[in-house]
C-alpha cells in the first residue's frame, strides 16, 4: 500500500510540473505604452491565447472607456522590410525571402501587404494590396546591394509614412536584419516617433551574431508596441514568422483619452484571462510633444489666455451679426405675411407671394451671392439653363443646392473612408447632380417646344391670313396652344405690353429656349420687316422647312440606331462582365482590383473606352 501511495504521489507531482509552465504563461502582458498623441494614450496588450474581447484596462485603479480596441489578427496593413545589404548575401537572404513568402501566403485575406527593402537606401518595392501576387514577385527578385551599409531607421521612417496614409487602423512593420544600423539619416528616436505617429507596431526579426547589438532594436520594438525576436541563424526565420503571426492574433491595441495632467505618472493595468499586468507611464511635461503642438496658422498669442478670449469675442460678434441679419430678414417676411391677407385680391396672388418668400431667412445671403457672381459668364449660362427648365427655382438657389449636395456626398465619402481621388469624385458627383437634373428638365422642355414649333407656325400663318396682326397671331397661339409654347409666347406679349420691342422679346425667347429652329423663324421675321412681303407666306415656308429638318433628323437617327446601340453595348459590356465575374468568383478578379498592374490595366481600359466613345459619337451624330 505504501508503494502504491508513493507511485500516486510521483504521478501527481509530474502532472503538476507539466501544468506549471502553462499556468505561468496564462494571462496577459503589457508590451507597449505610448503618450505621443496626448491626451490619447495607447496601450498594447498581449494575451496568452486568442480572445474575442479586448482586455479590461484600468488607469490608476479606475476602469477607462476605450476609444478603440483593435486586434492585430484581424484586417491590418503590414510592411515587410527586408535587409538586402552585403551581409545578407547568399543563404541568409534566400531564407529570409522564403520565410516572408510563406508568411504572405498564410496571411488573412483582408490583410494589405507591401514589401520594402533597405541597404544603402530604403525602397518601397510594392504598394499595399490584399493580393499576394505583387509581393510574391517582388520577394523573388530582391538583389543584394553592391555597396556595404544598412539604413534600417530610414526604412522604418519611409514605411511609417506610407502606413500613415492607409485606411485600416491596425498597422504593423516586420523588419528582418542581420546587422547594425550604419548609414541612416534618421535616428532611432526619429524612427520610433514616425512609427508612433503612424500607429504602427514594429516587430524586429534579428539574425544575431557576435557583433550584433540588439539593445536599440529591442527599444524600438518595445516603445512601438511590437516585439523583438532573435534568431540564431537564418534557418529559424520561418519559425519566427509563424510565431509573429500567432502573436498578432493575441495582440490588442487599446486607445483611450486620459484626464490626467501633463507630468503625472500613470499606472496602467490590463486584465484578461484571469490575470493582470501593470506598467507605469509618465506623461510629457509640456502636454503635447514636439510636432503635435498647436497649428502655426495663427500667431502664438492666440493660444494664450488673452488670445482665447479674443477668439471667443470674435466668434460671438460673427454669431451676433448672423443672428441680426436673420432676424431682420425674418421680421420683414413676418410683416409681409401679416399684410398679405389684406392686400391680396386672389389665391394666386397669395401663392406668388409665398413663392417669393421661400427661404426668406437666406435672402440676404442670396442677394450677396447674386451681387458677387451675376456678371460672370458661368452664372449667366446657369441662369439661362434654369429659365429654360421652367423649374420654380432661382439661379442662386440652384447654386446653393449644388454646394449642399457636394458637401453631403463628400461627408458620406469621408464617413465611408475612401481615398483622396474618390473623395474628390464624390464632391464632383454631388455638385453636378442638381445641375444634371436642371439640364435634363431644360433639354426635355426644349425638345417639347421643337415638336410644337411646326404646328405653332401654321397657327400663326393661319391667323395672319385671316387678317390679324402679328401680335394678335401670337395671342392666338397663347389662347389655343399648350405649354411650353403658349407660356413662352405669353411672356413675350407681356414684355411687349410693358414697352419692350417685340423683336427683342422674341430674340430673348430664342436665347432662353436654345432652339435653332426658332432662330430661323426670328431671322425670317426680322428680314421680312426690313424688306417687306407677305409675312403669312414666309411663315408657311419656314414652317415647312422646320418640318423637313425635323423629319431629316429623325431619319438620321433611324439610320444610325444600330451604330448607337452598338456603342452602348460596347461601353456597357466590360462593366457588366466585370460585375458578373466578381459576383461569381471574387478571387479571380482580385489581381485586377488589388495590384498595381491591375490598376494600370483598369486605367488603360477606361482611357481607351473614353476615346472610343468619342469616336463613335462623332460617327453616329449629325449636326445641321
Amino acid at each position: 500500500m505504501r508503494r502504491i501511495g508513493a507511485i500516486q504521489a510521483l504521478l501527481l507531482a509530474a502532472v503538476l510540473l507539466t501544468l506549471a509552465p502553462a499556468a505561468a504563461q496564462a494571462g496577459v502582458r503589457v508590451s507597449g505604452l505610448d503618450a505621443g498623441t496626448y491626451p490619447l494614450i495607447k496601450v498594447t496588450a498581449v494575451n496568452s491565447k486568442r480572445t474575442s474581447k479586448p482586455p479590461l484596462l484600468l488607469e490608476n485603479g479606475r476602469r477607462v472607456t476605450l476609444r478603440s480596441a483593435q486586434n492585430l489578427g484581424r484586417a491590418k496593413t503590414v510592411v515587410l522590410a527586408l535587409d538586402r545589404s552585403q551581409s545578407m548575401k547568399g543563404k541568409p537572404l534566400a531564407d529570409a525571402v522564403a520565410a516572408a513568402r510563406a508568411f504572405i501566403a498564410a496571411k488573412p485575406g483582408a490583410d494589405r501587404v507591401a514589401v520594402a527593402t533597405f541597404a544603402t537606401n530604403p525602397v518601397m518595392v510594392t504598394g499595399f494590396s490584399t493580393s499576394t501576387i505583387d509581393a510574391d514577385i517582388a520577394l523573388r527578385t530582391i538583389p543584394v546591394d553592391e555597396v556595404q551599409g544598412t539604413t534600417l531607421y530610414d526604412a522604418l521612417v519611409l514605411s511609417a509614412r506610407r502606413l500613415a496614409a492607409e485606411r485600416l487602423p491596425s498597422r504593423v512593420i516586420i523588419v528582418v536584419t542581420d546587422g547594425n544600423e550604419t548609414r541612416s539619416k534618421a535616428s532611432l528616436k526619429e524612427a520610433i516617433a514616425a512609427a508612433q505617429q503612424a500607429h504602427a507596431a514594429v516587430y524586429v526579426v534579428a539574425i544575431e551574431s557576435a557583433k550584433f547589438t540588439p539593445a536599440p532594436l529591442k527599444q524600438l520594438a518595445h516603445e512601438t508596441g511590437g516585439n523583438y525576436h532573435g534568431a540564431a541563424s537564418s534557418e529559424a526565420l520561418t519559425r519566427v514568422y509563424r510565431s509573429i503571426a500567432a502573436e498578432l492574433n493575441r495582440t490588442w491595441h487599446l486607445e483611450y483619452a486620459t484626464a490626467a495632467r501633463p507630468g503625472e505618472t500613470l499606472t496602467l493595468s490590463a486584465h484578461s484571462l484571469g490575470s493582470s499586468a501593470s506598467a507605469k507611464l509618465e506623461l510629457p511635461e509640456g502636454g503635447l510633444p514636439a510636432g503635435n503642438g498647436p497649428s502655426r496658422f495663427l500667431p502664438k498669442i492666440f493660444y494664450s489666455a488673452i488670445g482665447t478670449q479674443l477668439i471667443a469675442l470674435l466668434a460671438g460678434l460673427i454669431v451676433l451679426l448672423g443672428a441680426s441679419l436673420a432676424m431682420t430678414t425674418v421680421k420683414g417676411a413676418r410683416l409681409r405675411k401679416r399684410l398679405a391677407p389684406h392686400l391680396a385680391t386672389s389665391v394666386d396672388v397669395r401663392k406668388r407671394k409665398t413663392e417669393r418668400e421661400r427661404l426668406a431667412i437666406a435672402a440676404g445671403l442670396f442677394r450677396a451671392t447674386e451681387g458677387a457672381f451675376s456678371h460672370r459668364r458661368f452664372w449667366r449660362r446657369l441662369e439661362h439653363l434654369v429659365e429654360r427648365s421652367d423649374l420654380p427655382l432661382r439661379t442662386v438657389e440652384v447654386a446653393y443646392l449644388m454646394v449642399g449636395a457636394a458637401l453631403l456626398f463628400g461627408l458620406f465619402a469621408i464617413l465611408v473612408g475612401v481615398g483622396t481621388l474618390l473623395l474628390l469624385a464624390a464632391f464632383g458627383a454631388g455638385g453636378f447632380l442638381p445641375l444634371g437634373f436642371v439640364w435634363f428638365k431644360a433639354t426635355r422642355r426644349t425638345k417639347a417646344f421643337e415638336n410644337q414649333l411646326p404646328d405653332v407656325l401654321m397657327t400663326l400663318a393661319a391667323a395672319l391670313k385671316a387678317g390679324h396682326s402679328f401680335k394678335a397671331g401670337l395671342q392666338t397661339i397663347v389662347d389655343e396652344g399648350s405649354p411650353p409654347a403658349s407660356k413662352e409666347f405669353n411672356r413675350v406679349l407681356a414684355e411687349a405690353r410693358l414697352g419692350r420691342p417685340l423683336n427683342d422679346a422674341l430674340a430673348e425667347m430664342s436665347v432662353r429656349l436654345g432652339s435653332k429652329n426658332f432662330d430661323f423663324v426670328i431671322t425670317a421675321v426680322t428680314i421680312q420687316q426690313q424688306v417687306g412681303g407677305s409675312l403669312a407666306g414666309l411663315i408657311d415656308m419656314v414652317a415647312d422647312t422646320v418640318r423637313q429638318r425635323q423629319q431629316f433628323v429623325r431619319k438620321i437617327k433611324g439610320l444610325t440606331a444600330m451604330g448607337r446601340a452598338g456603342a452602348y453595348v460596347l461601353l456597357g459590356l466590360p462593366f457588366f462582365i466585370a460585375a458578373i465575374i466578381t459576383l461569381m468568383n471574387r478571387t479571380y478578379m482580385d489581381p485586377l482590383y488589388n495590384t498595381s498592374t491591375g490598376h494600370k490595366l483598369i486605367y488603360a481600359g477606361l482611357g481607351m473606352m473614353a476615346f472610343g466613345s468619342v469616336v463613335l459619337k462623332k460617327i453616329v451624330s449629325f449636326k445641321g
